[in-house]
């Protein structure tokens, strides 16, 4: 069980399946099988049958927990190169129908990136986009946020401080954090309790453990 507010990281080399579990948690990703999936975003909510929805093809469910519940920050940002940081950050709320009001403006600042707001991710460095990729994952005001190597393209100096960034919002905010990363010792100076993958089968796609979200 992964509880609420928990700082987890999942360390395996390439090839050992962060990337998929981590897409399975996300519930992006659809395995051959599993044996329980429950997901409670908060503690006044029903849980979901993460694990059910898969089975019947529930796409709805798993789209509106996603898009509520769930943060994603890609490994290089994946943000949008035609939008400026403004209109990225943005983005989450408005899928969600939310209100952006002074969202952006209140996540650049937390993330030390003001001065970034109006310009394209091709204008930025590579530390400055993964900044804004956080800030877009956080904007919605999710339960979990989870990372896939957000730091393996970064300066080990930007990497540090970006990981204090993190685990400070997750920490005043009382998000789940979960992070798929190799570096060991960057995650275990972090605070993150770290579970080393070993998954022996070639099928990437089946997932036999029982894995839930609760309060």
């Amino acid at each position: 069980m992964i509880a609420s507010g928990a700082k987890i990281a999942f360390i395996g080399e390439s090839g050992s399946g962060k990337s998929t579990l981590l897409e399975l948690l996300a519930m992006i990703l659809r395995p051959d099988s599993s044996t329980r999936f429950t997901f409670r975003p908060r503690s006044q909510d029903d849980a979901s049958d993460v694990s059910a929805a898969w089975r019947t093809g529930d796409v709805d469910l798993l789209a509106d927990l996603r898009s509520r519940h769930i943060g994603y920050v890609l490994q290089h940002g994946g943000l949008l190169p035609y939008l400026s940081v403004r209109d990225n950050i943005n983005l989450p709320r408005r899928l969600v129908h939310g209100p952006v009001d002074d969202v952006a403006p209140h996540w650049a600042a937390r993330l030390r990136i003001e001065a970034q707001l109006e310009k394209r991710p091709a204008e930025l460095s590579i530390g400055q986009r993964q900044r804004v990729a956080i800030a877009r994952a956080l904007a919605h005001d999710p339960t979990v946020l989870i990372a896939d190597e957000p730091t393996a393209a970064i300066d080990p100096v930007n990497a540090e401080r970006i990981m204090e960034l993190m685990v400070g919002l997750v920490d005043e905010l009382g998000v789940t954090l979960v992070i798929a990363s190799h570096a060991h010792e960057l995650m275990r100076n972090a605070g993150l309790r770290m579970i080393d993958l070993n998954i022996e089968t070639s099928d990437r796609n089946t997932m036999h453990a029982t894995v839930s979200h609760a309060a």
